[in-house]
């Protein structure tokens, strides 16, 4: 749990019921909902009270209605997603401890071209990698991709900036 907010629990019976909020609206959402089923699988066979949540609309309304008392993040993507740290800043505004890293590592690891600008200015060494603008004016459909890949070399990853999968 986000240790912000609460202190390690040992005893199963000690964490309160727990909301696996998993699924949501991003692209993501099916592996999300295959991880959630695991999660909730796994708390539950260690005696824990945990449910499985549908998303941060739903999730947001169970804990004002004071159903959780904390939160395990299974959600994956941005907009709604919950790795972006919306999720994060919204259980941070209601005092509701929850998994993974909080508000600002949430928002700066979602986007990829950001952390790896972080991590070239603290010196860390990172992959080349160039940043492509979504359909740019004046170029072909993949012009920019395979001037990228001039420039980079083989072999190379193509991901989404601000999505998980390649």
């Amino acid at each position: 749990m986000n240790i912000r907010h609460a202190s390690k629990v040992t005893d199963p019976a000690q964490s309160g019921r727990v909301a696996v909020v998993m699924g949501g609206s991003s692209t993501e959402r099916a592996v999300s909902l295959d991880s959630g089923h695991n999660v909730l699988a796994a708390l539950k066979a260690r005696g824990i009270d945990a449910q499985a949540i549908d998303g941060i609309p739903a999730l947001l309304d169970a804990l004002r209605a004071g159903h959780f008392a904390r939160v395990f993040n299974i959600l994956h993507g941005q907009h709604g997603g919950g790795e972006d740290g919306v999720l994060q800043g919204a259980l941070e505004s209601l005092h509701v401890p929850y998994t993974g890293s909080g508000v600002l590592g949430s928002a700066l690891s979602m986007d990829k071209t950001r952390s790896k600008r972080v991590w070239q200015s603290l010196g860390l060494s990172t992959p080349t990698f160039a940043a492509l603008p979504r359909g740019a004016p004046g170029s072909g459909p993949g012009q920019a991709v395979h001037a990228a890949a001039r420039r980079i070399g083989f072999p190379l990853i193509v991901k989404p900036a601000c999505e998980g999968s390649s």
